[in-house]
């Protein structure tokens, strides 16, 4: 078990979620990297990383997300973080990656997307 719930969600080719529930860290950065490079590889518009249910984030987490982002960038694709938790936004406060991301604090791209 890697402490790491990995939620996939694609809308008609305007953007493909990946939700994150539980703990971003080295023991679960492999699931949760596959599948991002997944959804970036199929190269839809916008990839959003849900980050709301995400309880702790380590390096290793945000290396995965830093290099997630490169890679989107690499294949012309739009990459966002939704509503970080108070785990991993204290983590980009910290780190100055905050100013680096695309971050949607309020999940606004989500719910415009799946018209909510």
């Amino acid at each position: 078990m890697t402490g790491l719930e990995v939620r996939l969600h694609r809308t008609a080719g305007e953007l493909s979620v990946c939700a994150l529930v539980g703990d971003l860290d080295i023991e679960s950065r492999a699931p949760a990297g596959s599948a991002i490079d997944g959804l970036i590889a199929e190269r839809p518009p916008l990839v959003v990383i849900d980050l709301e249910r995400v309880g702790f984030c380590d390096s290793s987490g945000l290396n995965l997300l830093l290099r997630a982002r490169m890679n989107a960038i690499a294949a012309g694709v739009d990459f966002r973080l939704a509503h970080p938790s108070p785990a991993v936004a204290r983590v980009l406060e910290i780190t100055g990656t905050d100013s680096i991301f695309s971050i949607d604090a309020d999940g606004e791209s989500l719910r415009t997307a799946s018209g909510r």
